[in-house]
């Protein structure tokens, strides 16, 4: 089903007939550890399909088995059989291998990664990207009078980019950033990282914590317990946060986060639900959006229009996650909105922009 879009969005609506039949790849991994998350994809994929697709687009989902070579040669067929668009694959490994695949058959790339530096020369990534999410949180609880911030992550390299990103966000902000350290990632005890957290000092107002499921559930209670109060310190969480349930912890109740606001996808959520009997992860509406961004470029007044230009069309789209647009170098940007987290869901407190006009992160 069609999101709403913003005046100045690419409208998605129903298609009409188009120029010629249009090959789409859709490249997942749909056996291998990733299999789960990989098929629950293509389910939403099949879905906007069903909302916006007609008889002339054909989508050619294929496998990766989550391998780099799975990819490459998963990226081989689908050219082979005229793709002129491929979406995905998902993990970083997979994006690198079919790259130079996609490169030279000059086929570009909608890719679900958030390893930014595979972006660019043909190559887009429709993903949630944690810098924008630290930039967006960081500028409203700085706007909300938060001055002093903090920041404990996880050593992995999603950890060290939030940090290096937050230390951005909080001198472009003007505030200052009191304190960083790191944990363990393959730590299930958090004491000993939480007491030499807090022994360092606990001279700020804000603390980042870019953490999520249970690992987030573990950790935040030891906070308070060192003194690290969310009466007096607002935890301020990532995109990881946006999950339910999460205020069950009382720890994390009141915490505020930034990611995409849940209203428009609540009705795909609710038809998942009632066609796959189980609600989907968080990372299937990438599946559904990539599927539903392919009609709207096949049906273009020339034709199909899969260029840097129509890709990159500076207006934007609206999906089921809201406005985005991609940038010049191939990576997206989204309107985000900024919630408090509550036992029962997240609320939002900071509308997400409709439009890029309104974007001010």
């Amino acid at each position: 089903m069609a999101v709403t879009p913003s005046p100045e969005a690419q409208k998605v609506v129903p298609p009409g007939a188009a120029a010629g039949r249009v090959n789409v790849g859709l490249l997942l991994p749909l056996s291998g550890t990733s299999g789960a998350l990989g098929q629950a994809m293509l389910n939403a994929a099949q879905i906007a399909l069903f909302d916006m697709g007609d008889s002339q687009f054909a989508l050619l989902p294929r496998d990766t088995a989550g391998t780099p070579q799975g990819a490459a040669q998963a990226a081989q067929a689908v050219i082979a059989q005229g793709a002129q668009l491929i979406l995905g694959p998902l993990l970083a490994s997979e994006v690198d291998a079919v790259k130079p695949v996609a490169q030279a058959a000059h086929v570009p790339v909608i890719a679900f990664s958030t390893a930014t530096q595979l972006a660019g020369n043909g190559i887009y990534l429709l993903s949630f990207l944690p810098s924008e999410e630290v930039t967006r949180i960081t500028a409203y609880a700085h706007e909300k009078g938060r001055d002093r911030f903090a920041v404990l992550a996880p050593r992995t390299p999603y950890g060290e980019i939030v940090v290096e990103a937050f230390r951005r966000a909080v001198a472009s902000s003007g505030a200052t950033l009191a304190h960083a350290d790191f944990y363990d990632a393959s730590t299930t005890d958090f004491g000993a990282d939480v007491r030499r957290f807090a022994a360092s000092g606990t001279d700020f107002d804000a603390l980042l914590l870019p953490e999520g499921g249970l690992t987030l559930k573990t950790l935040a209670p030891q906070l308070p317990y060192y003194k690290i109060d969310p009466d007096t310190v607002k935890f301020l969480g990532t995109g990881l946060w946006d999950e339910p349930g999460l205020g069950t912890e009382p720890s994390l109740d009141g915490g505020w986060y930034a990611a995409p606001a849940p209203g428009p996808r609540e009705d795909f959520e609710k038809r998942y639900r009632e066609l796959y009997k189980a609600p989907p992860p968080r990372l299937a509406t990438l599946g559904y959006d990539a599927t539903a961004l392919a009609t709207v470029l096949a049906r273009q007044k020339q034709g199909a229009d899969f260029s840097a230009a129509a890709i990159g069309n500076p207006s934007g789209f609206v999906g089921l996650d809201g406005v985005f647009r991609f940038r010049p170098d191939g990576l997206v940007q989204r309107g985000l909105a900024v919630l408090e987290v509550h036992r029962g869901a997240g609320t939002v407190l900071d509308p997400a922009p409709t439009g890029f006009q309104d974007l001010n992160y």
